[in-house]
């Protein structure tokens, strides 16, 4: 095993916990996030001398249900095949028998998710949504023009990560993503129910159900409030949705462009336009990059 590069912080003198067997990465104790089948370490590329993100799945925990397993398998490989700026990269992965665990190493973004970043920064001005705005449908872009189609399926403030020095962000948590034909619709339930579009419900649906959650990561980032946040259950959610009832955040939006361009995102699948159209739109486009702040909500 190469030896540890030596780190100026006080945090990376701690010994890693365990390493890859190729020697290259090493995982620290800390954990950076846990999900129902992941947990995810901060860990260390003693090649490039990067910090790097360690997920680490318990496959014991699934002995019962190989769907979650192979679920997990295409996520690396899906991931292992992307390659764009605002897709979270995956430089490694391997099944460890003796402690059985899935590890994969992805990069690690210096300043988390999208939901904990504004939150930390409640005044942020619409130039900046802007720009987030533009670089997440550029990724949505990528995957939803990849041959074949990738549809992320679970796309919210939590799983879009940020590097906020130079303010980019990227997409992650690709776990639910579904490679369909591009003549084929998807046909399972799965994501986070605040940002499910409708026709998600109903087990038929495209790619633009990206662009309704994308629509709600906006909704978001302009009130600070995860939609439906109203709603006490699930179930009310789902009647809501299906009801076509907008979320009571949406009217917090005192920024009527703003406002339009999200009812555009989560209106009639029909009439939803796809990422590329959207980065076409007036409102996100360059021109329009002005320093106005948006109305700082609390």
């Amino acid at each position: 095993m190469p030896p540890q590069t030596p780190d100026s912080s006080d945090q990376d003198k701690e010994p890693f916990v365990e390493v890859d067997p190729s020697g290259r990465f090493g995982r620290y104790s800390d954990l950076l996030g846990a999900g129902a089948v992941k947990k995810v370490y901060r860990g260390f590329d003693q090649r490039e001398g990067r910090d790097v993100a360690w997920n680490q799945v318990r496959l014991g925990k699934f002995s019962d249900d190989p769907s979650v397993i192979k679920r997990l398998q295409s996520e690396i490989a899906l991931l292992k095949s992307l390659k764009n700026d605002y897709i979270i990269v995956l430089y490694s992965f391997w099944k460890d028998n003796e402690r059985n665990t899935l590890n994969f190493i992805t990069e690690a973004c210096t300043s988390g998710n999208l939901r904990d970043y504004r939150k930390k920064h409640r005044h942020v001005s619409m130039k900046a949504m802007k720009k987030w705005s533009r670089q997440i449908l550029k990724g949505l872009d990528y995957l939803h023009t990849h041959d074949p189609c990738v549809i992320h399926r679970d796309l919210n403030c939590s799983n879009i990560f940020i590097n906020g020095n130079i303010g980019k962000v990227k997409i992650g948590d690709l776990g639910l993503a579904k490679i369909v034909g591009r003549s084929h619709h998807a046909h399972s339930l799965i994501g986070t129910p605040e940002y499910m579009a409708p026709e998600l419900y109903e087990e038929d649906y495209t790619e633009l159900v990206d662009i309704y959650s994308f629509g709600m990561c906006m909704l978001e980032m302009a009130t600070m409030e995860i939609p439906y946040s109203e709603c006490d259950s699930i179930a009310k959610i789902y009647k809501n949705v299906t009801a076509g009832v907008k979320p009571q955040a949406l009217n917090k939006v005192s920024d009527q462009e703003l406002k339009a361009f999200i009812e555009k995102c989560i209106g009639q699948p029909r009439d939803r336009p796809s990422a590329s159209v959207l980065l076409k739109d007036p409102f996100l486009s360059e021109v329009d990059y002005d320093d106005d702040d948006d109305d700082h909500k609390s």
